[in-house]
């Protein structure tokens, strides 16, 4: 039986960067591979993550935040742990025992974006895209990895 490796992605409130990086790696991954998110400070998901995945097709209503701190607590392990917050905050993670990847993708919080409703969407819109391409990235090191193993 095969065991699956897990992927963490960690942002400051597990809103949004982090769920929709979670969104895509289990909607692109291969198989053996699941993800989940968290945040340092969780409060809800937020609404115009939900509407912007949506948009591509994913679906996160039932989505609900956990704390990164209570992961750790329960010795959850992880093959990868990714911060997709603003640099510095990352350094406020746990470190999670045997990760064979510890990355940081700096995004942007597009939840501090101010003005209408119409520019903060079109903020969360070019975080998705650019978290979307960042996990498909990540996506193909893994799959390159899993061929190089297999020779």
């Amino acid at each position: 039986m095969a065991t699956t490796k897990k992927v963490l992605f960690i942002c400051v409130h597990n809103s949004a960067r982090s769920q929709m990086a979670e969104a895509y790696f289990n909607a692109f991954a291969p198989d053996g591979y699941a993800a989940e998110s968290a945040g340092l400070e969780p409060t809800s998901v937020d609404p115009f993550a939900i509407e912007v995945l949506r948009e591509d097709g994913i679906d996160i209503t039932h989505k609900t935040t956990q704390s990164v701190f209570d992961l750790f607590k329960e010795g959850r392990l992880y093959y990868a742990i990714i911060t997709v917050c603003e640099s510095g905050a990352e350094m406020r993670c746990p470190i999670f025992p045997g990760v064979a990847y510890r990355e940081h993708w700096p995004f942007a919080n597009p939840a501090d974006e101010k003005g209408t409703d119409t520019q903060k969407i079109d903020a969360m819109r070019r975080t998705r895209d650019a978290i979307r391409t960042k996990v498909e990235s990540f996506i193909r090191t893994l799959e390159d990895e899993k061929e190089s193993d297999e020779d």
